[in-house]
């Protein structure tokens, strides 16, 4: 037996390994197996070019746990080691200038884990002790057992072992002992050795019997050693994807479309992704793609290898030439990892552009889950944007589909309004927007869908694409002055009479939280709706952003909602309400009216004397009597209120109107959903 140090120049590597990886400690299986299957395949390799004669055998890897003993051992049937190779590749893991460089990273173990190649190490993040029983492939040598208790101090002695390859024995220290459950180490051999190439076998596996599980003697392979992404795609049917898929994601409905990625100049990567179909949060679709370095899963936080917007996809990444530090856990940005992420980035678009060449009517079929994808990487790439506006489409309220170029060809000239300005029309609900959708088709317009999670965000980038072109939301006013051909009517309404109407109207406006109304007048037609209700474009849009968005732009998710409450000047039933309210409230208005006026002009005369005056040259008796005079006129314009307020209570009609343009915008709920339809019973 021999002991020694080993060749680290200072003590505190461990102690830095135990309490800088901590967080990520559960990675030490990750490593130890990786060895493992890297020594069985070298082992493989060294047979097939005829340097080792012997017989190959089983060469599965093999986990086993003993919770009595407290250990966690990890065997192959590799090409095990000699006393000279455990001395340098396990005791001499110093080199020039390592105790600088340990000084330096004394607080970033994964930098001094990936500088020296530790993996083999990363056991003492959970064990008191570890050991290593192996035996050389190679003739004529002796089986060796090292073993170390976590500090600078090994011992290596000849042993007896029965069979080539290694046996690493993890005595797990208390602070760690749920790596002594099966159910852990189950967990972490399928999140990290799912795909290894080589069998991974944790115990046998078991059938329920008698009401309880029972073992087999059929071994639990853990993993898949050929799965999908490394085969070649002419060897891949259909059902083969749909299969690698649901092995990825058993719960997940089947995807729309995949992509399979092999290349191998001028860096090597393969893969396959997959678009999934995605609900209404895009952020619960995050993270589904995972990491692989020859085989060997290392994260499923892929950012910095893929665009933000290609994180919505689900698959599998792998490839051995990204920079990874030993936990392959974190990355590093370099040429490289730039280089495949544009790559990765062409090929999506280049997939989407082929599918939608060779099967247009399965491409418009998935579209509505596929979108959010096209109009994400369009928003934040314009190189994908570019590529994207072949294939991208615009859905009308119809259900039709059509490209940009397409779209425009069909609206261009129909659309237009007395400016030159092509308007897009678009709902972002069919049913809510119904009447106002069928008012635009009446005049011989279409009317896009946009209901989309970052449809938004699209029109307002569409708009600087295209030229001389709006986006206007078909509720957002009426539809003569949403594409105006020509001068709108002039509405002929007086003051007196627009004062009236306003109040009237006012009056019984519901109160809802956080929602504003205010009384317009528009001279239409007819035949258009009495009153209607519209929402400014600009200012809907802004809290559609914000809602998204969030930062500076929540101020305007903050401000109430502002409605337009249009009447509609024209209509017979406007007309008639008018002649009622005068005839009802003209003895009393009237004499209101008359002293209103008196006071108005003697407010008016008083202000003109007082031009060209500085504030202290006024009397004070003048300014007293211009605030009565204020008083005075707004205790009149209240009576004048509380007038048409009570005509407006007594005629169960104008309540109608507001409820019915309600109603026409899916606002009208609840008890006041009720009040209206006994009132339309009465009204009959």
């Amino acid at each position: 037996m021999s002991k020694g140090n080993i060749g680290v120049t200072s003590a505190n590597i461990f102690p830095v390994i135990k309490k800088f990886l901590y967080s990520d400690h559960e990675i030490f299986l990750r490593e130890l197996v990786s060895n493992a299957v890297d020594a069985t395949q070298k082992l493989k390799t060294l047979a097939s070019v005829g340097e080792y004669k012997g017989e190959l055998g089983e060469v599965k890897v093999r986990v086993s746990v003993d919770k009595k003993k407290g250990t966690l051992t990890i065997s192959d049937r590799g090409i095990g080691m000699t006393a000279e190779e455990i001395d340098k590749y396990i005791n001499q893991i110093a080199f020039s200038g390592a105790e600088e460089f340990l000084e330096k990273y004394k607080n970033d173990a994964q930098a001094i884990i990936g500088h020296f190649g530790l993996g083999f190490y990363s056991s003492f993040m959970v064990s008191k002790k570890v050991e290593i029983f192996t035996q050389s492939h190679k003739e004529g040598t002796t089986a060796q057992h090292w073993s170390c208790k976590g500090d600078p101090e090994y011992t290596l002695e000849d042993t007896i072992k029965s069979d080539r390859g290694t046996d690493i024995v993890l005595h797990i220290d208390d602070e760690n002992n749920d790596f002594l459950e099966e159910s852990k180490i189950q967990e972490l051999l399928s999140k990290y050795c799912k795909f290894l190439p080589v069998e991974i076998v944790f115990g046998k596996k078991k059938e329920w019997k008698d009401g309880k599980d029972v073992e087999t003697d059929e071994d639990n392979v853990i993993n898949n050693t050929n799965p999908a992404w490394t085969r070649k795609p002419a060897d891949l049917k259909e059902e083969d994807y749909s299969a690698f898929y649901r092995e990825l994601n058993p719960m997940s409905e089947d995807p729309l479309f995949h992509i399979h990625l092999n290349v191998d100049y001028p860096f090597n990567l393969t893969g396959i992704l997959y678009f999934p179909k995605i609900k209404n949060n895009i952020d619960m679709q995050r993270n589904k793609i995972q990491l692989y370095c020859n085989q060997v899963y290392v994260t499923d936080h892929v950012e910095n290898i893929v665009p933000e917007y290609l994180t919505l996809l689900h698959g599998v990444i792998d490839s051995p030439d990204i920079p990874l530090n030993v936990s392959r856990s974190y990355l590093q940005s370099d040429a490289n990892v730039k280089k495949i992420s544009s790559h990765i980035t062409k090929k999506v678009a280049d997939r989407l552009a082929e599918i939608f060449k060779a099967d247009r009517p399965q491409f418009e079929e998935k579209w509505d889950n596929l979108k959010i994808f096209i109009q994400y990487g369009m928003l934040s790439d314009e190189k994908f944007y570019e590529r994207g506006e072949k294939f991208a489409l615009l859905k009308n309220v119809d259900g039709k589909y059509f490209t940009f170029d397409e779209y425009k060809t069909l609206v261009g000239e129909n659309q237009k309004d007395k400016n030159g300005d092509v308007i897009y029309l678009y709902a972002n609900n069919s049913d809510e927007q119904y009447s106002y959708i069928q008012h635009a088709k009446d005049k011989g317009y279409d009317v896009l869908i946009m209901d989309g999670q970052l449809d938004v965000h699209v029109v307002s980038q569409l708009e600087q694409k295209f030229e001389k072109t709006r986006f206007v939301r078909v509720d957002s006013d009426v539809i003569d002055k949403i594409i105006q051909k020509d001068d709108v009517a002039k509405v002929s309404l007086s003051e007196n009479q627009r004062d009236a109407l306003v109040s009237v109207f006012e009056s019984q406006l519901p109160s809802m939280e956080k929602a504003n109304f205010i009384v317009t007048f528009e001279q239409l037609s007819a035949t258009a709706n009495p009153v209607f209700i519209t929402q400014n474009e600009f200012m809907r849009r802004m809290k559609d952003m914000s809602a998204l968005q969030g930062g500076m732009m929540s101020f305007y998710g903050e401000m109430p909602d502002s409605f337009n409450l249009v009447v509609n000047t024209a209509h017979p039933v406007i007309e008639k309400l008018l002649t009622d309210e005068e005839t009802a409230c003209g003895n009393e208005v009237s004499p209101i009216a008359t002293e209103l006026s008196a006071v108005k002009e003697k407010q008016e005369k008083l202000k003109e004397s007082h031009k060209g005056k500085k504030d202290e040259e006024i009397p004070v008796a003048e300014k007293d009597e211009l605030s009565e005079l204020s008083k005075q006129m707004d205790e009149l314009e209240s009576k004048k209120k509380t007038v048409y307020k009570a005509f407006a209570a007594e005629n169960k009609q104008v309540r109608q109107l507001i409820d019915l343009a309600l109603l026409a915008n899916n606002m009208l709920k609840g008890e006041a959903l009720a009040n209206f339809v006994k009132r339309s019973v009465e009204l009959l």
